[in-house]
């Protein structure tokens, strides 16, 4: 997983103007520790399957982010480190292949109806394909995985907008890449999309 710190002033900016700093980083908190509740549930479910929970921090110090995710209940946390998303998601990929992970999944931290069963099936999906794509309801997507590197999955995307997963399904066709594709769902952004969960 993908998260920062939840500090007010730090994370999920884009939700401040409709619900305030404190109130924005309450929030993230809670999805954070929602969507690692589901992956831990996945690693249960998948006995034997040698899942390992990791959690890729930004805004806050390596000594205090390993205490957050000690605090999460993670099994391991890194660095983002900086750049684009596109460039920090790359950087996750290639350390999960470098380190001989069999499949990579990655998620961020907003994702109020992710359920085991979601990760579950992203991780079906890359015995038969080498992508998986969880589609967004806003154009992006909510989960990439891989079963081997393709870091070209991250170049030249136009991050933030309506044709993210579009632009990564082209360039995955472009590399010959098969790409299973998993249920939409809808990430929390902006205030709007609290409207349901309110």
């Amino acid at each position: 997983m993908l998260a920062r710190w939840p500090a007010p002033g730090r994370c999920k900016s884009r939700l401040v103007p409709g619900v305030g700093r404190g109130r924005a980083a309450a929030i993230q908190a809670r999805l954070t520790q929602h969507g690692l509740a589901a992956a831990a549930q996945a690693r249960e479910a998948m006995a034997g399957g040698g899942l390992e929970l990791v959690l890729a921090a930004s805004g806050l110090g390596p000594r205090a982010a390993g205490r957050w995710g000690r605090l999460l209940g993670v099994d391991r946390v890194v660095e983002q480190g900086s750049g684009s998303l596109g460039l920090r998601m790359q950087r996750q990929m290639l350390r999960g292949c470098r380190e001989g992970a069999a499949a990579v999944v990655l998620i961020g931290s907003d994702l109020p109806a992710l359920a085991a069963e979601d990760l579950l099936e992203a991780f079906r999906a890359l015995q038969h394909s080498p992508v998986v794509l969880g589609p967004a309801g806003d154009g992006g997507y909510w989960l990439i995985g891989r079963s081997r590197a393709a870091p070209q999955l991250f170049a030249g995307i136009d991050w933030g907008s309506d044709r993210v997963l579009a632009q990564t399904l082209r360039l995955a066709g472009q590399a010959g890449l098969a790409t299973a594709l998993l249920a939409e769902r809808h990430d929390l952004d902006r205030p709007a999309d609290l409207d349901p969960w309110r």
